[in-house]
């Protein structure tokens, strides 16, 4: 397999880490987490997200925790936004990207937005034409894309096809995501045929859940497809309130590990990363799902 020679990194543990955790995270120990996340050399942070506080209150603080992070020049800073309030909120707080959330099963959109995908992207409509207004790029995330907990297993061309309808709306890159961890390497190659058709591969990124122990083989999987960008949550935080138990995200600090061991570079520094997320752990009430994590703390006592 020809690797590439450089991979970016989302790191989106304190916004979909932190968002399903059943431990309350206080603010400056969120800020304190992202400082260390930043010192490591992540190129991209997804700090919180401007939702409501009654739906995710672990996203309360969000404003709050923009205000008190230390910014990096190298790091860029982002928010989740679900419609043009909270888009509003995020110019406030000084966001420097936004990032939208549709979903490719119909009843997975209605049951975690309420709304269908059609109407969600009616919505993102006017969230995209005011955030470029606003000089503010988007992103857009297009989960279940690989199953759904309510629908089963999803059609590759219908994934493709609102992949393409939010690049149609503006974003800058689709994150094709496996909501509930459960694509295999079997099935990547199926959908990545399916939306490279529609979307080049220079504007797509891969967010996997490692539910099913996948992840790490999911991402060698999509290589050869000319991915290069990947969400991951430090120590693998995460979950997914619709797959009860599971594991959380890939896990940042065994996606660096496998990659500076086949020699790509990420530009981050996994013992600075290890760092961050021992921090965290430290924090919540469970061990970090990260194997890595887990082996570099056995190493310390």
């Amino acid at each position: 397999m020809t690797l590439p020679r450089r991979i970016r990194i989302v790191e989106v543990g304190p916004r979909d880490g932190l968002q399903n955790e059943r431990a309350s995270v206080s603010t400056s120990d969120k800020i304190e987490f992202v400082n260390r996340l930043s010192a490591s050399g992540l190129p991209v942070i997804e700090v919180s997200a401007f939702v409501s506080p009654k739906w995710v209150p672990q996203m309360a603080d969000a404003s709050e925790v923009f205000a008190g992070i230390n910014r990096q020049p190298d790091t860029k800073y982002t928010a989740l936004v679900p419609n043009q309030a909270g888009l509003d909120r995020a110019i406030a707080a000084g966001v420097e990207e936004v990032a939208v959330f549709a979903a490719s099963s119909e009843t997975f959109s209605r049951r975690n937005i309420n709304q269908s995908i059609d109407a969600s992207l009616a919505n993102y409509a006017l969230v995209c034409a005011q955030a470029r207004a606003a000089g503010l790029p988007v992103r857009g995330y297009l989960s279940t894309a690989f199953g759904c907990p309510f629908e089963g297993a999803m059609a590759p061309d219908h994934v493709a096809s609102v992949a393409a309808r939010l690049i149609d709306l503006g974003v800058y890159e689709v994150a094709v995501s496996d909501t509930i961890g459960i694509a295999h390497p079997g099935q990547v190659p199926r959908v990545l045929d399916a939306v490279l058709a529609r979307v080049p591969a220079e504007r797509l990124a891969l967010h996997f859940h490692d539910t099913r122990g996948t992840a790490l083989a999911n991402v060698l999987t999509a290589l050869p497809f000319g991915i290069r960008t990947f969400d991951a949550s430090a120590g693998g935080l995460g979950g997914c309130p619709y797959a009860p138990g599971a594991a959380g995200n890939l896990a940042t600090d065994d996606l660096i590990y496998m990659l500076d061991g086949l020699g790509v570079e990420t530009g981050v520094s996994l013992a600075a990363l290890s760092e961050a997320s021992a921090f965290i752990g430290s924090r919540i009430d469970h061990p970090l799902p990260s194997k890595y994590a887990q082996a570099w703390q056995s190493a310390r006592r």
